[in-house]
């Protein structure tokens, strides 16, 4: 009998056809560039847009001199030792300036945000000055130029507000209606279609028949996709036969920028996705020497770029972030793609044999004296959905770890920075 030869797996802490994460992500990486489609789009509908081209400015900001607070406007020339008398000759609202000059000897009472009257160039906190409505006296030192707002202080005219790539923020959209900017031109938004393979899965609403189980991946997917302001193509489950599998790729390759599926891409008999990318189109990798989500098949069929997730839904979420969602804000002409990571003691022991990244789900928290800690969510299988239900953040764990003990520092990738 011939000696039985066993084939590397996903339990093998150790494959040297692995690629390593970073690995990964440089193939990734180096063989996507931006779409080269372009829109024109209103400021209220272009929260989460990227931009095509970087914003510059028409005008100064502020447009003109003016207060930083309620007091009094005078010229610096009058400055003297102090106490010192100025008389009062008008007032300047926001909006409404003081149209007369202001002449030797004299001030006017100035709101916040007023236009600083010909003439002055000075401004006095109301709360230094003595008043009563025709003269003040003022009994503290004044600093020639104190308190005033110059015109093009902010942001002068030819400024880069904002430059091409960056995803527009609601503060953004605030910055762009002050310099009475109505339009922007960005990118016009990625389409990515997505679908789960599997026997076994059901809809939400569907009966579940013996062995069967609710699809959950789609659901995570499309509000991974949603919170990219990308335009989704749900296209259900798609079933273990490798016709139905075929046309769902051939269709969404027709439709999409990206084709995202999730399951299929193992070894098992059922497992057609990384055969029928390599039919279609052309795999460029599918094993990751990670935990969870080492099968992870990447590849392109004709202009749309294919990942294949694993099945398991926490590896689904994992290699999204990791892997996708960098890809697809690239793809999506964003220049800043990379994750917030902080080095945090982590509260509690952690199991780890050397040989896998591991992204750990984490729980990142303030203890009773105020400093950031960390701890993991508990059991963590890669079917185990409520570790990520209930996590804010990654524990990443490097190849060469082999555990570590409570209290150790470790690298966390907070949710919050995904994104």
């Amino acid at each position: 009998m011939a000696e039985f030869t066993p084939q590397p797996s996903c339990a093998d802490d150790v494959d040297h056809n692995n690629l390593t994460v970073e690995q990964a992500r440089q193939r990734i990486h180096d063989l996507l560039s931006p779409i080269s489609s372009w829109q024109k789009v209103s400021l209220r509908q272009a929260l989460g847009q990227v931009l095509h081209q970087s914003v510059v400015s028409p005008r100064q900001v502020p447009p003109y001199n003016n207060s930083a607070m309620d007091g009094y406007a005078l010229r610096s020339a009058d400055i003297k030792n102090t106490p010192f008398s100025l008389n009062n000759v008008g007032v300047a609202f926001a909006g409404k300036p003081y149209q007369g000059h202001v002449e030797a000897g004299q001030c006017i009472r100035i709101m916040t945000g007023a236009k600083i009257p010909d003439g002055c160039d000075t401004v006095v906190m109301q709360e230094q000055v003595e008043s009563d409505n025709q003269t003040i006296t003022i009994h503290t030192e004044v600093k020639a130029g104190q308190n005033v707002r110059l015109a093009g202080e902010d942001i002068d005219c030819g400024d880069t507000v904002l430059p091409a790539g960056r995803r527009l923020t609601p503060a953004d959209l605030g910055l762009l209606a002050s310099l009475g900017i109505a339009e922007v031109v960005t990118y016009r938004p990625l389409r990515v279609a997505f679908f789960s393979t599997g026997d076994e899965l059901c809809g939400l609403g569907e009966h579940l028949g013996d062995g069967q189980i609710y699809d959950s991946n789609r659901y995570t997917l499309y509000g991974m996709l949603s919170e990219l302001n990308i335009d989704v193509i749900d296209m259900g489950v798609i079933p273990d036969n490798r016709a139905a599998l075929k046309i769902a790729l051939e269709q969404a390759a027709a439709d999409a920028d990206v084709i995202l599926s999730s399951g299929g891409v193992s070894v098992g008999d059922a497992d057609y996705v990384k055969d029928m990318l390599a039919e279609l189109g052309q795999v460029n990798f599918w094993k990751i020497a990670m935990r969870p989500g080492r099968p992870l098949a990447f590849g392109q069929i004709g202009e749309a770029m294919f990942f294949g997730l694993p099945g398991n839904p926490v590896s689904v979420m994992v290699t999204f972030y990791q892997f996708v969602q960098p890809a697809l804000k690239r793809l999506a002409g964003e220049s800043d793609t990379l994750p917030i990571i902080i080095e945090v003691p982590c509260d509690n022991a952690i199991k780890k044999r050397a040989g896998r990244f591991e992204f750990q789900r984490g729980i990142l928290f303030r203890n009773n004296e105020g400093q950031l800690r960390v701890s993991t969510t508990g059991a963590q299988g890669s079917g185990i959905l409520r570790s990520m239900s209930m996590a804010n953040c990654f524990i990443l764990l490097e190849e060469n770890c082999d555990g570590l003990s409570a209290g150790s520092l470790v690298n966390v990738q907070p949710f919050a920075g995904l994104v």
